[in-house]
């Protein structure tokens, strides 16, 4: 089957090892500025503008992952980011190589330290 431009269209099987993963770098292909990464300290920080955020109560993760991508910023009394699904780093290279152009990020922060160095890994 093709579309009207004329590429083929090719789906992963769900039985495959990387069925999942492709479907949340699909998500992160336009989510790619939400994403938050958990701090030392114990918090998740937004990446660009260093939010300081916390997963909302209502998320399914069982878990507090390095990195996440997310649908909702909250304001209540706290930050809250919600519709929260887990990535991989270099997975936000592939999704925008100009956008994670680590000149522009502070410095400072411990996200950028840890991106560069992925990055330096590629």
């Amino acid at each position: 089957m093709a579309t009207k431009q004329g590429l083929s269209l090719n789906s992963t099987p769900p039985q495959a090892a990387e069925y999942y993963e492709n479907i949340k770098k699909c998500l992160l292909s336009g989510f790619f500025m939400q994403v938050g990464h958990l701090e030392r300290a114990g918090h998740y920080l937004t990446l660009k503008d260093e939010q300081v955020v916390m997963i909302h109560p209502s998320s399914a993760l069982d878990s507090k992952p390095q990195w996440v991508m997310y649908n909702e910023f909250v304001l209540t009394n706290k930050n809250y980011i919600r519709t929260v699904t887990q990535i991989r780093p270099e997975w936000l290279f592939e999704a925008s190589e100009e956008y994670f152009d680590l000149d522009e990020f502070k410095q400072s922060s411990e996200s950028t330290r840890k991106l560069a160095r992925i990055k330096g890994k590629k």
